[in-house]
């Protein structure tokens, strides 16, 4: 649903500035169409026409096909319909309004404007002499804009989404400070940076990052080179390896995490701990011999105790007591700790407006900077490429409606940043080539379009089989 969403935001930015400068569009469609679509409708001579499950309209173009008699070569000439021989309500007839549907392989979508070299190579329409109405008629700059359209929609999509969730939700994140209270706890691969479980993070490179969960991904994109840490009340300056980033890209575990004391908030139904005489309020820091002072070597250390007899060390009003109960063959207690407490930061509307502006172009410089590492070797960031399975991954199993506007907004992001590459037969290889134009007063030859836009395909569908047999891979190993 979220990426249709995001599809249709974007082609209606091409759409809308296509219209605004008295350009015409032929097809609007929501996925892909060859040969049938599922639903298309058209207003033709004033009255809407619908079909549904049916063969799309036959072209504008008899195609004739010549084979040289000595290379053997083909090529082609296309001869226009006379469009009035044709019926009144043959839907070719009505070429001033567009033809809106829906395909049957539901992938992306686009806009058909006319005579515009794209992905629908209708070359046919670009054998003919150029009309007022073509895309190829208007001036470098208005082409421009309609090409920017798409990219200019999924990023104002992305700031609606967020300045609305600012001015509902806030700023929610846990930060630093709190974290530090008890301090963090390391993955592997953050032991092997030299990291310790209990560390409290200072600072990185100097700077101070108040959002916890954004340490990580500074470390990644800014190539820090020491992280400044507390350990046992004794600063330490603790230098990056070379080779951390390539891990940390690669690695499935998140680098740290919090941990916090296992202070029972409230009990199952069937605890055995509160059968025990365990009361809410009482803090675990011991499993028989076992220390365990924080929630998470409580889980690391239970399960070895299962259908035992178990003594837990409890403090209760700064008491220490000894609580004796049998441990179900699950090793669960059946009580819940305290959670870590998160920091808020309510935003008015006027507040939210400049903030909204702020996030969003955070968030395209991070996915930017994430993007500049794929084109770096040495951080092997091209084998974290993902497709369809990576895209559906990052959605929760049961629907959230904040995380979905959440990932929403970061998928126009990215589709937005994406577009905008400067390859052939994206978005961003046209504004190249109208720059071009702007800057040299030359136009490329329809010819030279068509081989670039050819070239361009063929990148695009190399880079969707590469991150979707990264995602095969992946799934199977």
């Amino acid at each position: 649903m979220s990426l249709s969403l995001l599809v249709l935001i974007h082609e209606f930015g091409h759409f809308i500035a296509a219209v605004i400068f008295k350009t015409r569009v032929e097809k609007f469609y929501m996925f892909f169409n060859p040969k049938f679509s599922i639903f298309r409708c058209k207003k033709v001579h004033g009255k809407w026409r619908f079909a549904f499950f049916s063969k799309n309209v036959p072209d504008k173009f008899i195609t004739h096909e010549h084979i040289d008699p000595i290379t053997k070569k083909k090529s082609y000439t296309y001869e226009a319909i006379d469009l009035k021989s044709l019926p009144q309500d043959d839907w070719r007839t009505d070429e001033e309004h567009t033809e809106f549907g829906i395909g049957w392989i539901p992938l992306g979508g686009y806009c058909s404007i006319a005579g515009m070299i794209d992905e629908s190579m209708n070359l046919g329409q670009m054998q003919q002499e150029p009309q007022p109405w073509e895309f190829r008629s208007k001036p470098a700059w208005q082409r421009l804009i309609i090409m920017i359209g798409g990219v200019v929609m999924n990023v104002v999509l992305a700031y609606f989404i967020y300045t609305g969730l600012l001015i509902s939700q806030g700023e929610q994140y846990i930060s630093t400070a709190e974290v530090n209270k008890y301090g963090i706890v390391t993955s592997d691969l953050a032991k092997e940076i030299g990291l310790q479980d209990g560390d409290k993070i200072l600072s990185l490179d100097g700077k101070y990052i108040e959002d916890f969960s954004k340490i990580q991904m500074e470390l990644i994109l800014e190539d820090v080179k020491t992280i400044e840490i507390e350990r046992a009340g004794e600063k330490i300056s603790i230098e990056v390896p070379e080779d951390a980033v390539a891990k940390m890209i690669n690695s499935k575990e998140l680098l740290l995490s919090y941990q916090v004391p296992f202070v029972i908030k409230d009990f199952s139904v069937g605890s055995v701990a509160k059968e025990a005489g365990m009361q809410i309020g009482d803090r675990i820091v011991q499993i028989n011999d076992v220390t365990v002072p924080y929630f998470q070597d409580f889980t690391e250390n239970i399960a070895q105790f299962a259908d035992t007899d178990i003594i837990l060390g409890v403090i209760r009003s700064g008491d220490t007591l000894q609580v004796a109960m049998h441990l179900p063959k699950e090793a669960k207690i059946g009580a819940y700790t305290e959670t870590i407490n998160f920091s808020t930061v309510e935003y008015s509307f006027f507040e939210a407006i400049p903030k909204g502006f702020n996030k969003t172009g955070q968030e395209l410089s991070d996915y930017w900077n994430s993007l500049k590492l794929i084109f770096q070797p040495e951080t092997e960031a091209y084998k974290s490429i993902g497709g369809f399975i990576t895209i559906g991954s990052i959605f929760p199993n049961t629907f959230n409606w904040l995380a979905f506007w959440n990932l929403t907004a970061l998928l126009s992001i990215i589709l937005a940043v994406m577009n905008i590459l400067p390859i052939p037969a994206l978005d961003g290889g046209h504004v190249l080539f109208l720059l071009v134009e702007i800057i040299t007063r030359r136009k490329p030859s329809d010819k030279f379009l068509e081989i670039a836009q050819s070239v361009g395909l063929v990148i695009l569908l190399a880079l969707l089989i590469f991150a979707n047999g990264n995602d095969i891979i992946r799934w199977l190993f």
